[in-house]
């Protein structure tokens, strides 16, 4: 039985993630703030009702320690690590000219760090592990794209890209692939906020700035969890035993490379 863990899986695209990996016949660690613990606790009932192991802890991926703790106590309850999703991660709508260094630093060390240390973490308990494994990580289409207004969300996303081409090919010889999701405008919770936000900037209505950057999308219609959850899918199961290193766009046509 393979064990995967979803960081930031209470809700919105993580939750939906791990629903798919249970349904997939994973077992499922999911994780994610101290404040999520109510959110994240129907995750693990939802998962279980799929029939699969479930459990649920809590934790900061921009801290060191909490992800050691995270990766160890997904082992000590499941069993192993097999799939590692490193979905956490925050937005911030902004001009550049208004982010203090504290903003930066913050988005960076949950998109950025977080990333890092869920990925370091997974790998060293893939390694010790000796199968191999697949270690995920959450980008976006502002990993190809720096958009107005999202340039220190955008510059989080690139690094998760970069990290993602350098750790494939670090530890491919360990039989561990690394792959990135890269969702475009998705209809949960982070979103609701950015449109807020752009729509004070812009002095528009709730609703009209997503509804503006949405008309760009060729399939006429913005994704909802299940679309990113069936491409982690894929990268989590054995039909891309074969690919690593890759960010891959899941926007419905927004962003072409």
């Amino acid at each position: 039985m393979s064990v995967a863990h979803v960081t930031g899986a209470a809700r919105g695209i993580g939750k939906s993630i791990a629903l798919r990996l249970a349904q997939d016949g994973h077992d499922v660690a999911v994780s994610d703030l101290p404040s999520m613990a109510d959110e994240l606790a129907g995750t693990q009932q939802e998962i279980e009702a799929a029939g699969v192991k479930s459990v649920a802890l809590q934790g900061d991926v921009s801290d060191p320690t909490s992800v050691r703790a995270l990766v160890a106590d997904t082992v000590a309850a499941l069993g192993s690590l097999d799939v590692m999703v490193a979905n956490a991660g925050i937005a911030q709508t902004k001009p550049l000219l208004e982010v203090s260094p504290e903003e930066y630093d913050k988005v960076h060390a949950v998109n950025g760090r977080g990333v890092f240390l869920c990925y370091t973490e997974a790998a060293r308990q893939m390694i010790e592990q000796g199968t191999g494994g697949k270690i995920i990580g959450a980008a976006s289409i502002a990993a190809h794209k720096g958009f107005p207004l999202l340039g220190v969300y955008c510059s989080s996303k690139f690094a998760v890209r970069a990290l993602t081409q350098a750790a494939a090919q670090e530890w491919a010889p360990h039989g561990i692939t690394v792959n990135a999701y890269c969702p475009g405008i998705v209809d949960t919770t982070m979103w609701e906020e950015i449109d807020h936000d752009l729509g004070e900037i812009n002095q528009v209505g709730k609703g009209e700035s997503m509804k503006a950057m949405a008309a760009g999308i060729a399939l006429g219609r913005v994704s909802t969890g299940e679309d990113v959850a069936k491409l982690v899918s894929y990268l989590a199961g054995p039909d891309s035993d074969y690919m690593t290193g890759q960010s891959v766009l899941v926007d419905g046509g927004m962003i072409f490379v």
